[in-house]
């Protein structure tokens, strides 16, 4: 029976996604506790400063025909594919080629306010890493839409591995590397990867000649929705750092607040795996009109994730401390200066959040999944502004971190609670069939024949 599990494990496209996630998330969590160990607070904030506002940008530049692309090309054969890639290829060149003019243009004219600011690193460098990345960032769409999980995995393995490999040389030999050095060996990293996708013809720029206006029109009418939809989704993990950054808390509180929120992005790796795998089968469901199907892969995602979340929260709760002694040292563990505010508080504040993060992603998933991103949109937009405002009252008036972790409590809530509204409107659920059928495909996984719906 062992036997038989490994194989379907090894071969799951679940497990793949899960795979590619948790390798990028653990070298991510490495690639942090080197440089908050090789540099002061204050540097290792401008970094996740530069990182988080590059990260923004990236979801406005992808996020207008990713989700798209990746509905689309799960259903569409032959000259649709090629019309659909190129196309995509064409709109992601204008919009790199117009923010690199942008960024550049804005310090050229604004240079000294720029350079004295924690956002001088993103406004010289990012406008490079804009465009190395284009070419591996459409391989990643593609590879995603065509189910691809172990293309997509190799990807981030070249990508991540050399960096992180500079940061250890950098942190046990002391090579005493500055955050610039750093910088221009991640540009060179993504020209690389980027050049890679290329020769293996992944990311489809050889059907650029293929451009049709049909399907740009196609792409951007979906687009307009699902961009600000990630761009809010980004703000929602991005906001509590670009408002610290402006507060009087400074950039020693960003470094202090981004520990638990990358200890958070370990606990999602599960949840963006079984997303991603989710988003092309719910989008085939519903573009077949099988909306059977679309209910059970619904359920069986969802239902799968929340249980898995449950004893992952409970470890990470009270084993808070240890999680943030090993990511960040022992100089993290300390009260934050300014507010004497417990990091491992904040943590274990985050940490039980968790538990509403399976219903509000997948009912976002869904909604892009049935053709009605504007619900999603809708959903987004209500969970930033709660975020937003939660966040500048935090900050501004009482001056306190944890204030900031609470207002995440709220605006997942709200996305929790709108998200199901507006699905249960389209297409009518069962809130507790997420439970029943994710056990039952849990247990039905490791002693038990899968489904037709499991295997396809």
């Amino acid at each position: 029976m062992l036997n038989t599990i490994l194989s379907k494990t090894i071969n799951n496209k679940n497990f793949l996604s899960f795979a590619g996630n948790g390798i990028s998330a653990i070298f991510g969590v490495i690639v942090f506790a080197l440089l908050a160990r090789t540099f002061s607070a204050d540097v290792f904030g401008e970094w996740v400063i530069y990182l988080s506002t590059a990260t923004f940008i990236e979801m406005f530049r992808f996020g207008l025909t990713r989700t798209g692309l990746v509905r689309f090309l799960s259903g569409a054969e032959g000259e649709e594919r090629v019309k659909l890639m190129g196309t995509n290829y064409i709109i992601g060149i204008v919009i790199t080629g117009f923010i690199f003019i942008l960024l550049y243009l804005t310090l050229i004219l604004f240079q000294k306010p720029i350079m004295a600011s924690p956002y001088k690193l993103f406004f010289i460098w990012y406008p490079l890493l804009a465009i190395f990345n284009l070419p591996f960032n459409n391989a990643l769409t593609i590879l995603q839409a065509e189910e691809r999980f172990l293309e997509i995995m190799l990807i981030k393995v070249v990508n991540l591995v050399s960096f992180t490999l500079l940061l250890s040389l950098n942190y046990f030999l002391d090579w005493g590397l500055s955050l610039q050095h750093l910088i221009l060996w991640h540009l060179a990293i993504n020209l690389a990867t980027s050049v890679f996708v290329i020769i293996l013809g992944w990311d489809g720029i050889f059907y650029v000649k293929f451009y049709d206006k049909k399907t740009l029109q196609t792409l951007l009418n979906f687009g307009k929705y699902t961009t600000v939809t990630l761009i809010g989704s980004n703000l929602l993990r991005s906001a509590d750092t670009f408002i610290l950054s402006i507060s009087p808390l400074g950039s020693a509180a960003v470094a202090t607040y981004s520990i638990p929120l990358k200890l958070m992005e370990m606990l999602q790796i599960p949840l963006r795996s079984f997303a991603s795998t989710a988003f092309p089968k719910l989008s085939r469901a519903s573009i077949n009109n099988e909306m059977g199907k679309f209910k059970f892969y619904f359920y069986h995602y969802t239902g799968i994730v929340t249980i898995m979340f449950l004893p992952i929260i409970v470890i990470c709760f009270f084993f808070a401390k240890y999680f943030i002694l090993i990511l960040a040292g022992p100089e993290y563990i300390k009260p934050f200066p300014l507010t004497g505010e417990s990091t491992i508080f904040l943590f274990q504040i985050f940490v039980l959040y968790g538990f509403l993060l399976p219903l509000d992603r997948m009912t976002g998933v869904g909604l892009d999944a049935i053709n009605k991103p504007e619900k999603n949109f809708y959903k987004i937009i209500a969970m930033v502004s709660a975020n937003i405002i939660g966040d500048l009252i935090a900050v501004f008036v009482f001056r306190k971190l944890l204030f900031v972790a609470y207002a995440t409590w709220i605006f997942t809530l709200i996305g929790v609670v709108l998200g199901y509204i507006y699905l249960n409107n389209e297409i009518p659920l069962k809130f507790s069939k997420i439970f029943t059928i994710g056990w039952k495909s849990i247990i039905q996984y490791f002693f038990r024949k899968q489904t037709e719906y499991e295997l396809k």
